[in-house]
């Protein structure tokens, strides 16, 4: 992302253009401003409603374009021919579409390639000291800074479900974190992935980002820069890079996100369906990668949890977004809005590009379990924050396995 200007910032996705360095530059203020691309319609509906049947659905290697929302993307005067083509970077207000019904994200085969992938940034989305509540009995203190520590190669070995996203917005190329999760409806065979609603979603002055894309165990070996410029695709991307069919995200955040003031952090979630770019063997992502988490949404209080690990691919300096970080520590409060719910906060370096990455923690059962995603955190880098999963979230996530249940 870019430098962050207040002293809070949203940990983001980040943002690149196409000329620009070869290090993924991902800025912590975005972390705390939900993902929102679009500037579309105002009508709103609920992201956390059951999507109905006619929503996307894939078919081999492609995305199909349900009727319906064919009939609404012609009266926009979009051609998806001519998206696949190079339309999709026309940013027109008319052309952003905005509503959560209006997710569509058909696959150009070949667009993330290892440049454009290396090149992806992070945008910002700061957060002021005047937007963290002041009511001492829900936010704790600040908590000590708490050193990010790499994760062992190969990356599929130790945390095999957690990945990078990438997706475009009209700054450019941006980058996100993300996590495979469990599918109830199709157990073991699960296509979801985790991450934050401002990595998918632009919040209330956009619409929905385009060509999302999620690559699980990027740069798997760890590779320094100056190794993955001429390295094969197969290292940067070892299963495959998984195209998002479907996404949705909290109405909070559609209605509420902004790109500063932090306003719909606590709310800052969402699941994505993928499917294999080339079409792959028939396997599901959870088979590919081996691994996938149970969500938890009944999670203890935070003053209950004895520890919680972030994990992601933080971007911004010292950080270059090649690398898988984690960060463990005793969760905290944090209050934006006292009529919000309160978010879990931990010391962690972390910076921009790590937004959107699996928090776990010990479920009720003894296993680990996926309880938040990082959303935001300072410029300063010594804290991240992420929003409490509660009904909102797992509204989400039923509705988005339920959608694709038994295929």
């Amino acid at each position: 992302m870019r430098a962050i200007r207040p002293p809070f910032t949203t940990r983001r996705g980040t943002g690149t253009r196409r000329h620009s360095p070869a290090v993924v530059v991902a800025s912590l203020a975005a972390a705390l401003a939900l993902t929102a691309t679009a500037c579309g319609p105002t009508e709103e509906t609920n992201a956390g409603d059951k999507p109905s049947d006619s929503s996307s659905e894939s078919s081999g290697d492609k995305i199909t374009i349900p009727a319906d929302l064919q009939d609404r993307l012609k009266e926009r005067g979009i051609d998806l021919d001519k998206w696949r083509d190079g339309e999709w970077k026309n940013w027109d207000k008319d052309k952003w579409l905005r509503e959560a019904r209006d997710y569509v994200n058909p696959i150009i085969e070949d667009l993330w390639d290892p440049e454009r992938m290396r090149d992806a940034e992070e945008p910002d989305k700061p957060v002021e000291e005047e937007d963290i509540s002041g009511d001492a009995g829900v936010t704790d203190p600040t908590p000590q800074p708490v050193e990010a520590t790499s994760v062992n190669a190969p990356y599929d070995g130790d945390a095999p479900e957690a990945g990078k996203l990438f997706f475009d917005g009209p700054e450019g190329s941006l980058v996100c974190s993300a996590t495979v999760v469990k599918d109830p409806a199709n157990p073991g065979k699960s296509n979801m992935v985790w991450t934050a609603g401002h990595c998918v979603h632009a919040g209330k002055s956009g619409g929905w980002y385009r060509n999302i894309a999620f690559v699980p165990s990027y740069n798997n070996g760890d590779l320094p820069i100056s190794e993955l410029e001429s390295a094969a695709k197969e290292e940067i991307a070892p299963h495959g890079i998984w195209w998002g069919e479907w996404a949705q995200t909290s109405e909070e955040w559609i209605s509420e996100g902004a790109a500063t003031g932090g306003l719909g952090a606590p709310f800052d979630f969402a699941v994505i369906h993928v499917t294999p770019e080339k079409g792959g063997d028939g396997k599901s992502l959870e088979e590919t990668v081996g691994a996938a988490l149970p969500v938890d949404f009944n999670a203890p209080a935070t003053p209950e949890i004895d520890s919680m690990k972030a994990t992601g691919y933080p971007a911004a300096p010292p950080f270059d977004g090649q690398k898988l970080f984690q960060c463990g520590d005793k969760p905290g409060r944090l209050s934006i809005n006292a009529q919000d719910p309160t978010m879990h906060r931990i010391g962690c370096t972390m910076t921009g590009g790590s937004s959107g990455g699996g928090w776990i923690a010990t479920g009720q059962d003894g296993q680990p379990a996926l309880v938040s995603n990082t959303s935001i955190g300072p410029v300063t880098a010594g804290w991240l924050a992420g929003p409490r999963l509660g009904d909102e979230a797992k509204g989400i996530y039923e509705a988005v396995s339920e959608k694709y249940a038994g295929r």
